[in-house]
């Protein structure tokens, strides 16, 4: 299996308290992921209050052609208004590991998500990575920097 990289940045002019209680929260997902993809946890809400290690979350998403998926992930670290750390445990990737740290920054909180994932099918997988899946996570991640900047506003450049 090639390991693929993605990692994304953001500013935004928030305390880190709500960057964090936001992000942390799998119920608010779904309001920063595109509609195409008909992204729905299916997870009990009352069992997703607070994020911890261990907990599962179960989703259906289509990423492709309106063809639903189950996906299940497990968030295995948390250091509260740091980082939390989720993995695949049953989905579309033959490995899924997605880092959200958050620190304070001049003015707000500065978010990074380090990404990496794997593909099965061999050759197959890496074509369709290159075909679809990387532009596919790219345009995921562009949606959800938009839809961020809507929802909590534009972090102001340097020098301005």
């Amino acid at each position: 299996m090639k390991p693929y990289h993605l990692n994304f940045s953001q500013q935004l002019p928030i305390p880190l308290t709500e960057a964090w209680d936001f992000f942390s929260s799998p119920l608010n997902l779904a309001k920063i992921t595109p509609g195409d993809m008909a992204f729905e946890v299916t997870s009990d809400p009352k069992q997703l209050e607070k994020m911890y290690p261990g907990m599962i979350i179960t989703y259906k998403v289509s990423p492709i052609a309106g063809i639903k998926l189950n996906w299940m992930t497990e968030i295995t670290q948390v250091k509260p208004q740091e980082y939390f750390i989720d993995e695949q445990r049953f989905g579309p990737y033959q490995f899924w590991h997605h880092q959200h740290h958050f620190k304070t920054i001049e003015g707000g909180v500065e978010m990074n998500d380090i990404l990496t994932y794997g593909l099965p099918m061999g050759i197959f997988g890496k074509i369709a990575n290159h075909i679809y899946v990387a532009n596919k996570l790219q345009h995921i991640f562009n949606y959800r920097r938009k839809k961020v900047i809507e929802l909590f506003g534009d972090y102001p450049a340097t020098g301005t």
